[in-house]
């Protein structure tokens, strides 16, 4: 007890610092779109569909209308998708992990409206969804 009354300071500083560490694991990094909520926006129009996927996973099979370009190479060519600023954009990767981080980078860029879709492809495939080649 007495240990941890001589060094309450750096105890403090331990908790502090550890919890400043866990908080960029604990934030969400973007919103996330159902697959039935993706469908409505993309049915409505002036929609992006961003697949963040590696040229080989965007080949064997993509979402209708959906623009490639994978995640590596984001940052490097947002002017591409400039002009979406102000749309809806959903990120599309095999899971959801990638697109995730597609969308953080989307929102710090300045797009309005950036969704990641839960599941990525895999779950809108199981879902019996279309997709093209």
């Amino acid at each position: 007890m007495k240990f941890i009354l001589d060094n309450i300071f750096w105890i403090g500083l331990a908790i502090i610092s550890g919890g400043a560490l866990l908080i960029p694991a604990l934030q969400r990094r973007g919103a996330k779109v159902s697959h039935f909520q993706a469908t409505q926006y993309m049915n409505q129009g002036k929609t992006l569909v961003l697949d963040v996927r590696n040229a080989d996973e965007f080949a064997a099979g993509h979402l209708p209308n959906a623009k490639h370009i994978p995640l590596a190479e984001l940052n490097d060519r947002l002017k591409e998708i400039e002009k979406s600023k102000n749309n809806v954009v959903i990120t599309v990767c095999a899971s959801g992990v990638r697109s995730s981080s597609a969308a953080g980078l989307l929102s710090k860029a300045g797009f309005a409206q950036v969704f990641s879709l839960d599941g990525g492809i895999d779950a809108w495939k199981s879902q019996g969804l279309p997709t093209v080649k």
